[in-house]
């Protein structure tokens, strides 16, 4: 496996820094339309030894969710993902959360020695914050329009009966994941990549191993379910792998360090290892600590070199 990372912001500092910490491979975020564009990003990453592995976030698919596309942002996914194939770009994250991206009630949680992290409260939906950046320097605010359980299905049906044949001919993976938090509705909208039986039902809708998943640990434990028993479950569809922890139900959590939080890290990780996992695995939300107080929360800078040396412990303990 590859240990891989998200940085914000991608400088030539922060890239530096994790190749320096052992990182190989870099997730960034979409950089819009255009095979010049994957060009550019991914010479930016190379220039520091590094390999540009993923595009995640930002992607144009909030219409296809909803049923409205007019079949722009199909054709921009389609043409994404045969640039990434030409470039040599192999993995493409996106998730199905119509309205939201990751959403949290609270960005300055107590965690160890006053560190601050990201928590989510049922009770407290109402003041949501949409953890996306709109490319703003804003925070936006979730959707709340209605959404159905069998609209979404048929929409993800729909989706990868269009762009699984792209990907297969482009050598690209599309990596799912899950809802987070994984409730069945939020504001309004309906949500289903919310339990693994949803996963196992995705990889039924198209059967082809460029059809798969982004295992969110951190999300996953927000299910409640068994990690490494789910992982072997689940093992030979997980292509990506978000690695974080928190403590707590769907209903309400906070995130935690990577080993500060109740999963069994060591078993987690020698599950990946057993079921033959070897694409990137990062580091997700992280503490902010101390003077990160203006960095965009989960993902500052320090919290990752932490968690970059905890990860690759993980992975040398349980190599064979």
């Amino acid at each position: 496996m590859q240990l891989a990372t998200v940085l914000t912001p991608e400088s030539a500092e922060n890239l530096q820094l994790a190749a320096q910490c052992g990182v190989t491979d870099v997730v960034t975020r979409y950089p819009g339309p255009g095979r010049e564009r994957l060009v550019a990003a991914k010479r930016r990453v190379e220039w520091s030894g590094l390999r540009l592995s993923v595009i995640e976030g930002d992607l144009p698919i909030e219409n296809i969710k909803r049923g409205r596309d007019d079949g722009s942002e199909l054709a921009a996914l389609k043409s994404l993902v045969q640039d990434m194939g030409e470039v040599g770009i192999p993995l493409l994250c996106y998730n199905f959360m119509a309205g939201t991206d990751w959403v949290r009630t609270r960005l300055d949680a107590p965690e160890r020695a006053g560190a601050k992290v990201t928590a989510f409260s049922l009770a407290d939906v109402e003041q949501a914050v949409l953890l996306g950046h709109d490319g703003s320097d804003n925070w936006t605010t979730p959707q709340q329009e209605g959404v159905t359980v069998d609209t979404l299905w048929s929409n993800l049906e729909s989706l990868l009966r269009e762009l699984v044949p792209v990907a297969e001919e482009a050598g690209v993976t599309l990596a799912m994941h899950p809802d987070d938090p994984p409730l069945t509705e939020l504001l309004g909208n309906a949500r289903i990549m919310n339990c693994v039986e949803s996963f196992e039902r995705l990889v039924k809708l198209v059967s082809s191993p460029h059809n798969a998943i982004c295992f969110c640990q951190g999300t996953f434990t927000e299910m409640g379910v068994d990690i490494p028993a789910t992982i072997r479950r689940l093992g030979p569809h997980i292509k990506y792998v978000h690695c974080r922890d928190v403590r707590g139900t769907a209903e309400d959590f906070v995130e935690t360090f990577h080993d500060n939080g109740p999963t069994d890290m060591v078993a987690a990780m020698r599950a990946y290892r057993e079921v033959g996992f070897d694409g990137p695995i990062r580091p997700d939300h992280v503490p902010q600590l101390v003077g990160e107080d203006d960095g965009e929360p989960g993902y500052t800078m320090q919290g990752r070199l932490f968690a970059y040396g905890y990860l690759r412990g993980l992975m040398q303990a349980t190599a064979k």
